[in-house]
């Protein structure tokens, strides 16, 4: 597998660091999950199958569990020991609680150049916000994006998405990625400051335009991807369920409006998103009047970005998503998330076991590898 032999060290906790060293040992990483003496929180959030969370099996598997306590000394020595012999190390606590126990990065390169160190926070290391505590909710409406988030009553809704935690997550992760690469030629490790801000942020292009060309927010339903184009829409179906149209080019209105019988509406779709109105309205009344069963059938063949809104466990159970492997069952019933990064050689081989609280103490503590 394509990380095979390299070590990761990981303290952080709950969504980024967790799911970003996931992915890592998904292709092959050794991921030692450092705990504190309480365990990795989500151990115990959320509904459980098997003994075990749900979010915990799902950002945990193949990893090692060390349980320490940081605040010892002699504990502390230990990791150090450990970190010693690694290529990456993640963490995501508040900006300087590394430093207090002698595990920031001058420490820690000081002792093995070759270490990758992630730091994974809500707004960096540096700024004027570096300090203040946040989680993903904090960070989206800091960003901008809850605003986005508009709901038909006009107010912000809370993102059904963790999208700063993902973002983040992600983005550390072609960081590390990219850093590795680099150390094959330098010998050398480097130090990421990843803001899950920053990282969100980063995510905004299609939304800037009225802020860098006009220096205004946007007007949320006026906007091509929130509503204010006919063809890129939610729509409601008469038996209450939902569809959306996905795709705002000229060719795919012309068909649907062809086989709608209205083709001159295809022109009011080559208005500015927000002037549609006449389009919009056409397509509220008549998909309110099939069910979104019927749409379906109706749909077939027809040369337009269309999906149903699917329920999120019927979205789960579609055979497109288990043939591409991204939902699988293991032998005991578990359900898990599959791996989205699909090499031809060397594919990802997940490992589906979990460790206990602490249970690979006896053979990485002190001597730094395993036996």
């Amino acid at each position: 597998m394509k990380l095979q032999g390299i070590r990761v060290v990981d303290l952080s906790l709950f969504l980024p660091g967790p799911h970003l060293t996931m992915m890592m040992a998904d292709h092959g990483a050794e991921v030692i999950k450092v705990e504190p003496p309480a365990g990795e929180p989500t151990r115990n959030i959320g509904l459980r199958k098997n003994g075990e969370a749900v979010w915990f099996r799902n950002t945990h598997r193949g990893k090692k569990s060390l349980c320490l306590n940081l605040k010892d000394q002699g504990q502390r020595e230990q990791l150090l020991s450990l970190i010693d012999t690694a290529d990456v190390f993640v963490e995501g606590f508040r900006p300087g609680a590394m430093a207090r126990l002698g595990l920031d990065y001058a420490t820690l390169s000081a002792r093995n150049p070759r270490l990758v160190y992630c730091s994974i926070s809500a707004f960096g290391q540096s700024g004027e916000k570096c300090l203040k505590p946040a989680h993903d909710l904090s960070i989206q409406a800091d960003s901008g994006t809850v605003f986005l988030n508009e709901g038909s009553n006009g107010e912000p809704c809370s993102p059904a998405m963790p999208v700063a935690d993902m973002a983040g997550s992600l983005m550390a992760l072609s960081g590390i990625l990219m850093a590795l690469l680099r150390r094959a030629e330098t010998g050398k490790g480097d130090y990421l400051d990843i803001s899950m801000q920053d990282s969100l942020v980063a995510w905004l292009p299609n939304a800037l335009g009225p802020v860098f060309a006009e220096e205004r927010s946007p007007t949320v339903k006026d906007e091509r991807s929130w509503g204010g184009n006919a063809m890129y829409r939610v729509y409601r179906t008469a038996d209450g369920r939902y569809l959306t149209l996905g795709g705002s080019e000229v060719k795919f209105a012309e068909n649907l409006f062809a086989k709608l019988g209205r083709p001159e509406l295809a022109e009011v779709c080559k208005r500015q998103p927000g002037e549609q109105g006449e389009a919009i309205t056409y397509l509220q009344q008549e998909f309110a009047s099939r069910t979104l069963a019927e749409w379906q059938a109706w749909f077939e063949g027809l040369d337009v970005c269309w999906s149903p809104v699917r329920l999120l466990h019927e979205a789960l159970a579609e055979a497109h998503l288990k043939s591409r492997q991204m939902v699988f069952e293991d032998a005991d019933g578990n359900r898990h998330l599959g791996v989205p990064i699909k090499f031809l050689d060397e594919p990802a081989q997940v490992d589906t076991r979990l460790p206990k609280l602490g249970e690979h103490n006896a053979r990485l503590l002190g001597i730094g590898q395993e036996a």
